[in-house]
C-alpha cells in the first residue's frame, strides 16, 4: 500500500490584500497577513473586510490564510482583542499566529492558534510543552540547526513545524529583543521595532580604544535556504515561511515563485511529499531571488555557526553581483564580468568600507555612464540592486492561478449533462433540459471549443470527453450557459471544501519548562499571568514594556562579534583587546557585550 504523501506548505507574506493575491497567484499554499492591530508589524495592518476577501479567493485553491496577532497585549486592550478575534473567525481565517499566552484564556471562539516564533521556540522542552497543551503548529526560532529541528520533530511528530526559509534576519532571538523599547520606547513585542540592529556602531574595548568605527556591527545578511529545502523536509519541516510583511508585491511575487519551483522539483522526485494546495501558476518572469531586495545571502545557522552571516558595510540592499571595474574615466567606467542596462541601480563597497549606490544613465557595450559619477576605483566589485528590466516584468498584471478540470459532456433522457472533475477530485454535474434534434454536421469540435472557454476564471480545461448517443444539435448558447453554471457551482463547492478544524488549548496540569519567569517571559496582562500560574509557574515578573530594568540584557544573539572578528575562544585565538567590549551608537548610547561561550550566545547589555 502506498503511503499518503505529507502535505508541505509554502507560506508567503502579505502586506495587504493585493500582495496576498499576488502571493497566491505565484504559488503560495498559505499566506500570513496582519489585522488592523496587534500584529508584529504595525505598518502592515489590514481591515477584517480585506482579510475576508483574501480568504474568499484563497479558499478556491485550498490556500490557507493566517492572521498575525503576535504582539503582547495589555489588560485594557483585551475587549478589543476579543472582538477582533471573533470577527476574524467569522471571516473564515484558518488560524491566528500568536505570542501572548493570555489569549487562550480570553473570551474568543475556537480558532486554531499557532505558536509564533516570538514565543522563543528553540528547545525540545519548550516545543513539547506547546504541543502537549494543544498548539497544532509551532514556528521555530531562526537560529536552529537542521539537527535541532530534527530532534524537535522526533519529540513531537504530531506537531507541525513552521521554519523560516527566506528573508531578513533579526539578530536577536525573536521575542527576546528589548533594545528598541529601551532606547526609544518602541517595543518590538508590540509591533513597533525601530531596527536598532541596523544602526552604525563603534566597537570599543575596556580601555575605550576604538577597535572598529562606524560599522553596522549587528546587521545580518538575508536568509536564503533554497539549497537546503530537501534537508529541511527530511528534518521534519511542514511549512516553509518567507519573511516580509513589509515587502511590496514585486518582492513577494519573485520569492514565492522561486520557492514554488524549488519545492515542486523536490516533490517530482520525492512522492512522499506533496504540495498543500491546488492550481498551477504562470509567472511572467524567471524567478531570481538575487534581483529582489537583499543584503547578501546566508543560510544562517542551519548547518552550525559559520563566517559570512553579517552585513557590516550596510543594512541596505546589495543585490546581485555583476562584475568588477576595469577602467575609470571622467564620466564613465568599464566593467568586466557582466552587463548593466540603462536605468539600473548599482552599488559597490567603497574604500571607506561603506556601501555606495548610484543610478546608471546609459550603457554602451562595457562602458557604464552613471547619472552622477561615484568615487569608484579599478578593481571595485559591482552589484545591481535595481534591475530595471526585471522590475518591468514584475509590474505586469498577474496571470491567474488555474485549477485543472476535466469535462464529460453527454446526453440524457431530457437534454444534456455536463460533469466536471477538478485536479483535487471535486466533482459536480448539471443537467439541462433541451429538445434534441439531429444536426446537419458534426457538433463535436464546437462542443469541445465552447466548453474550453473558461476565460478569466480559476479553472483551465485539460480534457473534454464528448459522449453522445447521436450527433445531436447543441447550440453554443446552451454550452455557454452550462459552462457558466458549472463554474459557479464548482467555485462554491471548492470554497465549502476548506474546513477549518476548530480547537482550543487543553486545560490541565502540564508543567511549563520553568517555575519562574523574569521580564523575558513577556507577560503583560493578567490572563497570561493566570496561564503560567495554572502551569506551575510560581514567580511571574512583568514584561520589560511594563517595568523596564536597569542593567538588563536587551538582546540575545547567536551572532557573535568575537567570532566575526576571528577571536572565538573555541578556536583558540585570543583577542588582542581587553574585555569587556562595548558597542556605541551614533547618538552616544553605550552597550556592554557579554559572551556566554558555553551556550554560544552574545548578550547586549544596557549598563
Amino acid at each position: 500500500m502506498s503511503q499518503t504523501p505529507r502535505k508541505i506548505e509554502l507560506l508567503a507574506p502579505a502586506k495587504d490584500y493585493e500582495t496576498g493575491i499576488s502571493a497566491i497567484n505565484h504559488g503560495a499554499d498559505a499566506v500570513y497577513i496582519g489585522a488592523a492591530r496587534f500584529g508584529a508589524r504595525q505598518a502592515a495592518g489590514n481591515s477584517v473586510e480585506d482579510i475576508a476577501r483574501l480568504v474568499d479567493y484563497a479558499h478556491i485553491f485550498g490556500v490557507k490564510v493566517y492572521v498575525t496577532l503576535n504582539t503582547i497585549i495589555y489588560d485594557e486592550e483585551v475587549p478589543e482583542v476579543e472582538q477582533l478575534v471573533k470577527e476574524l473567525y467569522d471571516a473564515g481565517v484558518d488560524a491566528l499566529i500568536v505570542q501572548d499566552m493570555g489569549l487562550p484564556g480570553m473570551d474568543i471562539p475556537p480558532i486554531p492558534l499557532h505558536a509564533s516564533t516570538q514565543m522563543d521556540n528553540r528547545t525540545v522542552e519548550k516545543v513539547k510543552f506547546l504541543s502537549e497543551i494543544g498548539f497544532p503548529r509551532v514556528v521555530l526560532a531562526r537560529e536552529l540547526t537542521l539537527e535541532q529541528i530534527k530532534e524537535i520533530h522526533t519529540a513531537v511528530p504530531q506537531t507541525e513545524l513552521e521554519v523560516f526559509v527566506h528573508g531578513a534576519l533579526c539578530v536577536s532571538y525573536s521575542g527576546q529583543c528589548y533594545a528598541s523599547q529601551h532606547c526609544y520606547g518602541r517595543s518590538a513585542n508590540r509591533g513597533a521595532c525601530a531596527q536598532f540592529c541596523r544602526l552604525e556602531f563603534d566597537l570599543q574595548d575596556a580601555d575605550g580604544r576604538v577597535i572598529d568605527s562606524g560599522r553596522h556591527l549587528l546587521s545580518l545578511k538575508d536568509m536564503n535556504r533554497s539549497a537546503s529545502i530537501e534537508e529541511m523536509l527530511d528534518a521534519g519541516v511542514t511549512s516553509f515561511k518567507i519573511e516580509g510583511r513589509l515587502k511590496d508585491a514585486s518582492y513577494v511575487k519573485n520569492i514565492t515563485a522561486y520557492y514554488r519551483e524549488k519545492l515542486d522539483a523536490v516533490f517530482a522526485r520525492r512522492k512522499e511529499y506533496a504540495r498543500a494546495s491546488d492550481g498551477k501558476c504562470y509567472p511572467q518572469f524567471t524567478p531570481a531571488p538575487e534581483k529582489s531586495f537583499n543584503r547578501g545571502f546566508t543560510d544562517y545557522m542551519l548547518h552550525g555557526s559559520k563566517d559570512g552571516i553579517t552585513s557590516f558595510e550596510s543594512p541596505k540592499s546589495k543585490g546581485e553581483y555583476i562584475g568588477r571595474v576595469k577602467f575609470v574615466s571622467r564620466n564613465y567606467f568599464t566593467v568586466v564580468g557582466g552587463e548593466f542596462n540603462n536605468g539600473d541601480g548599482a552599488c559597490f563597497v567603497g574604500q571607506n568600507g561603506k556601501l555606495q549606490g548610484f543610478r546608471i544613465n546609459k550603457v554602451e557595450g562595457n562602458r557604464v555612464f552613471p547619472q552622477t559619477m561615484p568615487r569608484i576605483e579599478s578593481g571595485d566589485e559591482l552589484y545591481r540592486n535595481y534591475d530595471c528590466d526585471f522590475e518591468r516584468q514584475l509590474s505586469r498584471p498577474d496571470s491567474p492561478r488555474r485549477i485543472a478540470v476535466s469535462l464529460r459532456f453527454s446526453d440524457s433522457a431530457f437534454g444534456f449533462s455536463l460533469q466536471a472533475t477538478d485536479e483535487s477530485g471535486v466533482e459536480h454535474c448539471i443537467e439541462m433540459p433541451f429538445k434534441k434534434e439531429v444536426a446537419r454536421s458534426s457538433q463535436r469540435d464546437n462542443v469541445i471549443t465552447q466548453l474550453g472557454k473558461w476565460g478569466n476564471t480559476p479553472f483551465e480545461v485539460t480534457a473534454v470527453d464528448v459522449e453522445l448517443s447521436n450527433d445531436w444539435f447543441v447550440p453554443s448558447s446552451l454550452l455557454s450557459e452550462m459552462r457558466r453554471t458549472l463554474c459557479d457551482l464548482l467555485l462554491k463547492e471548492r470554497r465549502a471544501a476548506v474546513v477549518r478544524t476548530d480547537m482550543r488549548l487543553k486545560e490541565g496540569d502540564v508543567a511549563y519548562v520553568a517555575t519562574a519567569l523574569d521580564y523575558k517571559g513577556n507577560v503583560s496582562n493578567s490572563y497570561a499571568r493566570k496561564f503560567y500560574n495554572q502551569h506551575k509557574v510560581t514567580d511571574v515578573q512583568p514584561a520589560f514594556e511594563l517595568e523596564g530594568k536597569d542593567g538588563a540584557t536587551v538582546m540575545f544573539c547567536k551572532h557573535c562579534i568575537k567570532y566575526s572578528f576571528g577571536w572565538c575562544s573555541k578556536n583558540g585565538k585570543p583577542s588582542p583587546y581587553k574585555e569587556p567590549f562595548y558597542i556605541v551608537s551614533g547618538d552616544g548610547r553605550k552597550f556592554r557585550l557579554a559572551f556566554d561561550c558555553k551556550e554560544c550566545l552574545m548578550k547586549v547589555v544596557a549598563d
